[in-house]
Parts: C-alpha cells; sequence; structure tokens
C-alpha cells in the first residue's frame, strides 16, 4: 500500500514540475504515472549498477556524484517513455534535484 501512495506522489510530483519547470514536458496524469513506475523501476535495478560502477568518484566527491546518477536515471526514462520530455541535461538535472526533494520529504511524512 505505501509503494502505491508513493507512485502516486511521484505521479503528481512529476506532472506539478511539469507544469512548472521549463524544459520538462509530461502529457498527461497516465503519462507522469507510467513515469513513476518506469523510475521507481530503474531506481531499483538499473541505479545500484550505476552505483558500484561509479563508486570511486562517489567516494572522491563525497557522494555529489550520485546527483549526476539520478540525472541519467531520468534521462534514460526519457528514452524509455513517450509523452516525457526532457529538453536538456539542466533540465533533468534541475527535474532531479526538485524530485529528489520531493520525494525525501514524503517518505518523511509516511
Amino acid at each position: 500500500m505505501k509503494f502505491i501512495i508513493k507512485l502516486v506522489i511521484s505521479a503528481i510530483s512529476v506532472l506539478l514540475l511539469s507544469y512548472l519547470l521549463p524544459g520538462v514536458r509530461v502529457t498527461d496524469l497516465q503519462t507522469a504515472l507510467i513515469v513513476a513506475l518506469v523510475l521507481s523501476l530503474l531506481n531499483m535495478f538499473v541505479k545500484p549498477i550505476l552505483l558500484l560502477v561509479t563508486l570511486p568518484i562517489t567516494i572522491f566527491t563525497l557522494g555529489i556524484f550520485l546527483l549526476f546518477i539520478n540525472t541519467i536515471i531520468l534521462l534514460i526514462c526519457d528514452v524509455l517513455v513517450d509523452g516525457f520530455t526532457l529538453n536538456n541535461f539542466l533540465a533533468a538535472f534541475v527535474f532531479s534535484l526538485c524530485l529528489s526533494f520531493i520525494q525525501s520529504l514524503t517518505s518523511k511524512l509516511l
């Protein structure tokens, strides 16, 4: 049940951020739900592999490189989901920061 609530909150966050941030486009709520689901799957399966591969640089930058890993995950999601578009790396980076902030707030509340 918690997973579904987090998924819906993430989808609403994706839709809201697409209206607020330039360079991010989501066509509708269904696409936002698909984006939230694909992001959760990518975070479960692809992110640990990226973390393992980039562990030395992540340690060297004291974890700041994790922001770039989140951005890369979002860019992969952009390729996989029709109706979700990130215009450039900067838009994906800002979107990643905002989405991570919202998700951390909701995880503390839940």
